[in-house]
This record gives C-alpha cells, structure tokens and sequence, in this order.
C-alpha cells in the first residue's frame, strides 16, 4: 500500500470522474481510509485508483516525491530522467527523456477529428439508379491495401507506389461495380490497413511497434490521396446500388488513421441518405442483410481459428437471427477459409505488391479481390474476382 502524497495536481491524471472524486476525497479528508468512508467505497478501491493516478502521472512526468516536477507535453510520456544534485542534496538541473505515447496520441487524433468535422462540407444526395434487385447486396472487399507504400519490381516482384495504388482502385472498382449485379446495397468493406503508415510523428513506420517501412511519400499526401480515393469510390458505388453501406476496419498499420477516416465520411456523407458509416470504434464490425451475417475483422487482434467465436461473441442478437453467417478478415494477404459450426471464416488477399519485407522472408501470394453478392434468403450467391493485370491501366513509366 503505497503512502505517497498526492495533490490536486492529480487531478490533470485522471481519465474518470470515479478517480477525479477519489482525489477530492483525499486531499480533504487526509487519508485513503477517511476518503472510503466519505466516498462510501472499499478502501482497496481508493488504494487502486490512487495508485492507477500516480503511475499515470509518473509516466507523463509528474512524481514529486521523486523530484519529476517537469510534465511531459500532450502525445508523450516519460521514458526516463536524469537529476543533478549539489553537496546539500538539493537538485540543481533535471534531465527529461520522453518517446511519444502511443495511446494518447490515438486520443488526440480522435479529439483533432471531431474538432474538424463540425464544419466539413457534406456531399449533397445523389440520383438513385432507377432499378435494383432488392434481395442482393454486393460486398466489395478490399484488403491490405498499403496506399503510400514503396515496392521495388526487381526485389519485390511488382512495382507499387501511391500513384499506382490511387489508379489502381479506381480502376479496380470500375471493373469491380461493373462485373456485379444490381444490387440494392452495396457494401464497401476495407478490412483495415487502407494507409500504409499512420504518420506517427509523421515517419513512416508501424504505430505500435514502431517497425521502419517502405514508403514513398510524405504523410500529408497520403492523407489527399486516401480521402480522393475512398470518396472517388463511393460516388461510383452510389451510381450502381440503391444504397451504400461504408466500412472503414481498423488495421495494425493505420490504427488512428482508420479513426479519422471513418469520422470524416460519416461527416462528409451526413446529408445522403443513401450513405451509412460505420462509426463503430471496436476492430470487430457487422453488417446484417435479412437471414445473412457479414462480420468483419482485419485479423490483427485475433486469429482466423477464433474469429467466428468473437463475432457471435460481439453480435449475438444477429446470430440468432440469421441463417448464413461469413466472417471476413485480411492481415496476412493470402487466401484461406474455414467453416466451422458457427460460420465461414475467409481471409482475403491483397491488390497491392508485396513489400519487402514480405519479400525476404520468402512470402508470396496471389494478388486479386473480390466483389461477393448475398441474397437475404440464400446467403452467397455469386462472386467475382479481379486481379491487377485484368484491369487496363496505363503506367507511365512505361
């Protein structure tokens, strides 16, 4: 049980009202236990929350009674000091070491986006085609796409880069849309990893691990080109189906980007009727069309051998309403499936080049994706696959 002092100070280190309450308590009444009985809590609670307080604020850089006095800024956290102290033992310089705090950083994106979309300009409605089939929905699924990556034909095999990878979906989607029915809905899925890198500090490397990538253009126009080609994407599919349903997964490689994204087309598309976003903040999302279950997941946080037991687990009242169920997931850019007694489980390929890293390590796949259309009475009922060297595009490389 730690007897540590705390101040107000500590209040700035909270991330509930519980915890903020906690320190009030404590620095009127002197003492976890007098705080307990005011709170009306178990004094091991007020013991963890006190001390749940304190390493946050350690970690930020505020520890008095370690002589840390000098907070680091929004988006760091301490990773080590440094104190110099004079004969009488009083401290004459300090040292402050930081690195960037991964999971605050994610909340400050989260808090700068909802900032910026208060005022974004929103798409006006669009014409509907004139007919549809109402028991289909076309699910284009677009997996691991690494806009922004940098691959090197005669190391990787393909060349890849963003200006290929933005001429690409669109002419993808193209044949895509074209190749599939009319459906009422369709349904952009991309399972995650959309943006090869999420800017973290604005290099190119993977957010939690910190992993150096190839990549070929500065993080801003990354942002340009993601947001034209997503938006590009779905005035196309708004001209095929009736309706559009949107879903932006998290992916490993662009943890907060995915964020962002999502908010911002919910935003941008706020005044069509015809658009829905899928604002859903868990990796795991779901999409029902009459007795069929969609579940998506990147496959970053769980295995393909697990993914239909936390799908149910997540969305158990569309389970038991539905008949035929597929779970979609991507992360390791080669083709596999399974079905199991909850579901059908497939892992998707990728469009993009191998990279390479993936080079090295002997990886290699078929590239292609998939527009899948579900009927409401009979699950899957059709399927088209695309691969690169069927869509005509020009390189200017030549």
């Amino acid at each position: 049980m730690t007897s540590d002092p705390i101040s107000e100070h500590h209040i700035d280190y909270c991330t509930t009202e519980s915890q903020r309450e906690t320190v009030r308590a404590y620095l009127t009444h002197g003492s976890m236990s007098k705080a307990a009985i005011a709170l009306g809590r178990n004094h091991r609670t007020i013991e963890r929350q006190i001390k749940q307080i304190k390493t946050r604020a350690a970690a930020q850089g505020y520890a008095p009674e370690a002589d840390m006095t000098h907070p680091a800024p929004p988006g760091f956290a301490v990773k080590g000091t440094s104190t110099l102290y004079d004969d009488t033992g009083a401290q004459r310089l300090q040292w402050v070491k930081t690195n960037q705090d991964r999971e605050r950083q994610h909340a400050l994106m989260q808090e700068a986006v909802e900032a910026l979309i208060a005022d974004i300009p929103r798409v006006p409605p669009a014409s509907p085609p004139q007919t549809v089939t109402d028991d289909l929905c076309a699910c284009y699924v677009l997996s691991d796409y690494h806009l922004g990556q940098l691959s090197y034909a005669p190391e990787t095999g393909d060349d890849w880069d963003t200006d290929m990878a933005e001429q690409m979906v669109a002419q993808w989607f193209g044949a895509a849309i074209d190749s599939a029915p009319k459906a009422h809905t369709g349904v952009l899925a991309q399972l995650g990893d959309f943006m090869h890198h999420d800017g973290v500090a604005l290099e190119a490397i993977t957010p939690t691990s910190g992993n150096i990538l190839d990549a070929d253009t500065r993080f801003q126009r990354l942002v340009r080109v993601a947001v034209r080609s997503l938006r590009r994407t779905i005035d196309m599919m708004l001209a095929k189906h009736q309706h559009v349903h949107v879903l932006l997964c998290e992916g490993n490689h662009d943890m907060s980007s995915s964020v962002w994204l999502r908010e911002m087309f919910a935003a941008l598309y706020h005044q069509e009727p015809r658009v829905t976003v899928d604002t859903t903040p868990s990796p795991f999302y779901c999409f029902q069309w009459g007795r069929t279950m969609l579940g998506f997941h990147h496959g970053h946080k769980v295995k393909m051998a697990d993914l239909s037991k936390s799908l149910v687990g997540k969305f158990p009242e569309v389970y038991g309403q539905t008949t035929y169920r597929y779970g979609h997931s991507g992360h390791l850019h080669h083709v596999a499936s399974k079905e199991d007694q909850l579901m059908v489980i497939e892992q998707h390929p990728t469009l993009a080049a191998m990279d390479s890293h993936a080079s090295r390590l002997g990886f290699n796949s078929q590239r292609g994706a998939s527009v899948i259309t579900y009927s409401k009475q009979h699950g899957e009922v059709g399927r088209s696959t695309i691969r690169p060297e069927m869509v005509q595009w020009e390189d200017e490389t030549g």
